[in-house]
């Protein structure tokens, strides 16, 4: 039987289906997805318009996440700001990739010295703890949700550099790379067009896993001022923002965390379900 794309798709999708963890990571992952895609027509109201007749309602009929202190609907302000967040992670992770495979390619094949020198330099980024590490990018290069995004990607790329570096390593001296490079294959298609294309499975593995530690770590630095900035619905910015209400207005900061908390759960399901499925794939 011909293994085309879309079988080899339909099999993954089948194998998450079949695990009960991973099922419904991947149905919160389509419903996060949806949600993004759709906000404007889902929103219930308008996320940034003032009402300060109606502030810090608590949850009822008309607002079923509550108001915050503007009186704006906090159940719009999180699906709006569920966009947001998920372009951002997408983003970090883009940015993680672009520059880490690339080095990780290079590194691995070209071995020696040059291995030697992009790989401590690697080192030299592995060495900051990420959080603050990104904390002092994002500082540098002023508050904003594009510069958090940045700051973000910027520390995320060691870990690609490193993982595919490795694969580099195990792939290199297989028969199919001695074969293209009998074949006259130069380093660049070797490196891209056969390593790399066997390299895909760990690294979607690794950005699955990654993406919910994305939105989490694109939410602290909105906490702490650094990314989204008001009136932007963000969820870590509307955290901040009802930190100071927490005990009296609970569901200001209760609801936003509580979609922080899913969405991580939810990727984090789901990459251990593409992880388990895709290793499967390439043992058989």
């Amino acid at each position: 039987m011909i293994d085309t794309p879309y079988r080899r798709l339909a099999s993954t999708l089948g194998g998450l289906i079949r695990n009960p963890l991973s099922a419904i990571g991947l149905s919160l992952v389509v419903l996060f997805v949806v949600i993004a895609v759709f906000a404007p027509q889902v929103a219930p109201q308008d996320p940034i318009a003032l009402d300060p007749v109606h502030r810090l309602l608590p949850p009822g009929i008309h607002h079923l996440f509550g108001t915050d202190e503007n009186g704006r609907d906090i159940l719009s302000r999180v699906i709006v700001g569920t966009r947001l967040s998920l372009l951002g992670a997408a983003g970090i992770l883009m940015i993680g990739v672009v520059i880490g495979v690339p080095i990780g390619l290079l590194a691995g094949y070209a071995g020696k010295w040059i291995d030697e020198i992009l790989m401590r330099v690697t080192d030299i980024f592995l060495s900051f703890p990420s959080l603050v590490f990104a904390i002092a990018v994002a500082a540098t290069l002023g508050p904003s949700i594009r510069n958090a995004v940045i700051a973000t990607g910027v520390v995320w790329w060691p870990w690609y550099a490193r993982l595919i570096r490795g694969e580099v390593l195990k792939l290199k001296h297989q028969s199919f790379v001695e074969g293209a490079k009998i074949l006259g294959a130069g380093s660049l298609r070797i490196m891209f067009l056969h390593i790399l294309r066997n390299s895909l499975t760990p690294l979607i593995v690794q950005v699955s896993l990654d993406f919910g530690y994305a939105v989490l770590t694109l939410a602290s630095l909105s906490f702490l001022g650094l990314g989204a900035q008001p009136p932007t619905p963000e969820w870590g910015e509307m955290i901040s923002a009802g930190q100071s209400y927490y005990l009296t207005q609970w569901w200001y900061v209760t609801f936003p965390g509580l979609t922080i908390l899913v969405a991580v759960m939810a990727f984090n399901l789901l990459g251990d379900g593409l992880r388990e499925v895709l290793s499967l794939g390439r043992a058989r």
